[in-house]
């Protein structure tokens, strides 16, 4: 069966460098350490390439950020896929849930303008700042069944099938589409972008597309550890000459009756 696939993806810093968070603490800097697509969100993509290969259908992308989102919009468009959107805000100022009613809002309209989105997928959770959220936040705001954690799928008579690590093993999911799944890495292998591959995405027109509401923030807590409680040590003396004191704090603990 055709499906259009879409795979929503986010510029997050490269883990692989070390780890600096912001001034306020609130996420991690990139600066110093470039940036990258999660594992999760590149084996999604490889998904939506060989679901769209297999049974035809386009594979899209899409992404909330700044202008230079527009490089893990294109590395995506090298490895295979057709599409690309960019919802252009600071992405730093958009919790789950904003984040979660933009994808919607794109969906929605991309369906007004003749374009259906008949699965989306997204990473099981966001690398850097580990939101477990959107997923499941768009399933409500579409009204459309999804999947967490999926490893592999295929799309089998208007049907996805997901297939995911449970606690007793293997667990397989078959929902109708419309559907959402979140992809966890390690089910296949993501494809290296070719020269071809890069030069052809250079020349896919990306589409821009503002916020559709004002963002309400993630809202998340910043919580502080104290500072150890300094401890106290008491020299009582050296050899038998300590035994008296020992037995002083012995009786002031109560364990020896005076």
């Amino acid at each position: 069966m055709a499906a259009n696939v879409l795979v929503c993806i986010k510029r997050v810093p490269d883990s692989s460098s070390e780890v600096v968070l912001t001034d306020d603490g609130q996420a991690v800097d990139g600066r110093f350490a470039g940036f990258t697509t999660s594992p999760h969100e590149e084996c999604a993509v490889e998904l939506a390439v060989q679901v769209t290969a297999a049974g035809g259908g386009q594979a899209s992308v899409l992404t909330l950020g700044d202008a230079e989102a527009v490089e893990q919009l294109r590395n995506a468009l090298a490895v295979g896929a057709t599409a690309a959107t960019l919802v252009q805000a600071e992405p730093s100022t958009f919790g789950p849930a904003d984040v979660a009613r933009e994808i919607a809002a794109v969906v929605r309209a991309h369906e007004a303008e003749g374009t259906s989105h008949d699965l989306i997928l997204l990473g099981n959770d966001a690398a850097d700042s580990g939101d477990f959220q959107v997923g499941i936040r768009l399933s409500y705001e579409l009204g459309r069944p999804v999947v967490n954690g999926a490893r592999t799928l295929s799309v089998e008579d208007d049907h996805v099938v997901a297939r995911g690590e449970g606690p007793e093993g293997t667990e397989t999911y078959r929902v109708p589409l419309p559907a959402i799944v979140t992809v966890r890495e390690g089910g296949v292998e993501p494809r290296y972008p070719s020269v071809p591959g890069r030069m052809k995405a250079k020349k896919v027109a990306v589409e821009e597309r503002t916020p559709s509401a004002e963002p309400s923030g993630a809202k998340r807590v910043r919580m502080t550890l104290p500072p150890p409680v300094p401890s106290n040590v008491q020299i009582l003396g050296e050899g038998a000459a300590a035994a008296p004191a020992v037995v002083d704090i012995l009786e002031e603990l109560g364990v020896l009756a005076r």
